[in-house]
């Protein structure tokens, strides 16, 4: 069964993108832990993580690092996180939480954030990433 995250790809499902090159694509989450809170995929869906090869496996998180640097700048924070836990969504997924604390990357707490400051968010990380 197709995953959500193919349907964002295909565009068939609207999201809020921070980046893409052509294997991969970043996007704010929309159920937040915090505010810049963004998964990365690859396109081609993939249910594990550890099932990609080396070389996508490599190249995944070579593009995460890049969109973490983004957030980094773009968003007030200690540090970003990165989280791969996989069960949720039927598609590879790395999230990258800015945070401020340990409770900032508990998945039992969102925050909400409207859409015109979604889309505010993820242009300032867009803008931010340096490729």
């Amino acid at each position: 069964m197709e995953s959500i995250f193919s349907k964002i790809v295909k565009k068939e499902l609207k999201c809020f993108k921070v980046f893409e090159d052509k294997n991969h694509m970043a996007f704010l989450d929309i159920r937040p832990n915090t505010k810049g809170h963004t998964l990365c995929i690859p396109k081609k869906e993939n249910d594990y993580i550890f099932d990609l090869t080396e070389k996508d496996y490599l190249a995944l998180l070579k593009f995460a690092r890049t969109v973490a640097v983004g957030i980094k700048k773009a968003i007030d924070c200690n540090r970003v996180a990165m989280s791969v836990v996989g069960l949720e969504i039927n598609h590879t997924h790395i999230h990258l939480i800015p945070i401020n604390s340990m409770e900032d990357a508990n998945f039992d707490f969102k925050i909400s954030i409207d859409e015109d400051e979604m889309r505010k968010i993820a242009k300032k990380i867009n803008d931010s990433i340096s490729y």
